[in-house]
Parts: structure tokens; sequence; C-alpha cells
């Protein structure tokens, strides 16, 4: 009876927490596409807004971390950035997240700039499609590096939705690796802080895209043995335990059962 009332309150601190439903186009009856995020924590509650505008060449974009307001550094800023409102921009590009924090040893990259949110809205400024996005994000993360836990995002525009899962690289390194994965035609799928990405093909570009280490670096770490074909990202970089499938994947379980 007393570790059933300690797991309560664990829980359902745990589950305060993001959770995204993603529809691709062929899957609703007007052809959209979909992405939904509800979010607890306390940044949100407010809509971000970024007019579009022309930027001098060599110009500089100060980075001040989403979360926390701490400064981080700067990088190059765009010629030219989009208009966004919340998590889309003018050409119904749209970014969303669930945080799975990932393997503990790299949840922190010293010097690295960029946080989740900030890859967010740097994307959303400067990308007209979600693949354009997926290129631009995970670019940025190799030039200046991964400054956040491990993330789920979603990134979809009107004519397709993608799933990506990022996880940095730790000290000592810069970067970090990911898989981004096209939601099939006439599907739906689903992440609520757990990574949710495993097996992937590995020679259809069209459908998947990923860091060319990402294989690679986890041998490199210890952190997996097996062959190419069998290599799951999410169980080498975020193995789901009890307490998140209960707490995280119910979530995304939760809505399958019902749709």
């Amino acid at each position: 009876a007393m570790i059933k009332w300690l797991l309560v309150p664990l829980l359902m601190g745990l589950c305060l927490g993001c959770t995204n439903f993603i529809i691709s186009p062929g899957a609703t009856t007007d052809g959209s596409s979909m992405i939904t995020y509800s979010a607890d924590g306390p940044m949100y509650g407010y809509i971000d807004i970024y007019p579009a505008a022309f930027h001098h060449r060599g110009e500089k974009r100060q980075i001040w971390n989403w979360e926390n307001g701490k400064y981080m550094g700067e990088i190059d800023e765009a010629l030219h950035t989009y208009n966004v409102v919340g998590n889309m921009n003018q050409f119904q590009l749209t970014i969303a997240e669930t945080t799975n924090e990932g393997l503990e040893d790299y949840q922190h990259q010293e010097g690295a700039i960029l946080d989740y949110g900030n890859l967010i809205y740097i994307a959303l400024q400067r990308a007209k499609t979600a693949r354009e996005a997926i290129t631009i994000m995970t670019d940025l993360v190799v030039e200046y590096g991964y400054a956040s836990a491990g993330e789920t995002f979603s990134i979809g525009d009107t004519e397709e939705v993608w799933m990506m899962d990022l996880l940095g690289k730790g000290d000592g390194y810069k970067g970090a690796v990911w898989v981004a994965v096209k939601v099939p035609d006439g599907y739906v799928t689903a992440h609520a802080n757990q990574g949710r990405i495993r097996t992937f093909p590995k020679d259809k570009p069209e459908e998947c895209v990923y860091a060319p280490d990402v294989i690679s670096f986890a041998r490199e770490r210890g952190l997996y043995t097996g062959t190419d074909e069998d290599f799951s990202f999410s169980d080498t970089y975020d193995p789901v335990s009890f307490i998140m499938a209960r707490a995280c994947e119910f979530r995304v379980w939760n809505w399958f059962r019902k749709i």
C-alpha cells in the first residue's frame, strides 16, 4: 500500500508533460495535415510572434535560452526571415515537441548555443517545408551545438508530416544524433515524452533521413553492438522504463485506442 501511494504523486508529476498527435493529410476528411501540441510548464500559455524581416549580410542573432532566459551566444542571421505566430509560419509549416530527455550522460553539451525552443522558432523563420526544417535544424546543431536534453519533434507542412527523435552527443562532442521519419499518408501517430523511433529504413531518403553517425556514435560510446539493420534509436538512446511507459507511452496508447 505504501509503494502504491508513493507512486501516485510521482506518476502525476511525470504526467505534467507534453503530448503531440500527428495526422497525415490522407487521414483527414478534408486532406489537411494536423499537429496538436499540449504542454504543461511554466513557459507555456503565451504565443510567440516573429514578424517577417530582412536582415543585413553579416548580422548576428543573439540566442537566449527558451526556458530560463540565459544568454547562450550568437549565430549568423538569415538574410530573410518569415512571419511566425505561435508554432506555425506563413507557409503553414508547423513544429511542436515533447521532451524525452534521453540518456543522462548526453543531456548536457559544454559550449552549445541552441536549445530545442530556439531550434523550433529559428526553423520556422527560415523554412517553407517540413523537409527544409529538418535540414535547417540538424545543420544548426552541427554548427552551434545542442543545449537541451533529448526531444521528439513533430514537423509538418500542408503536404506531409514527420517525426524526429534527437539527442545531443554530450560533453566533449558537438551536435546531435537524430532520425526523422515521414508519417505515411493516411496514417496517424503520436508521442508523449518518450522516444518513438525504433528501427528505420536506411536507404529510403524520401521516407527517412538520419545523422550519418547515428549508429557509429552508439558503437563508439559502447551503447550498441548489433547490426545496422537491427539498430533502434529509441531503445539505444532513450530506453523505456516502467515509469515512462506508464506515464508517457500510456498517453499515446490511450489516443490510439480511441481512434
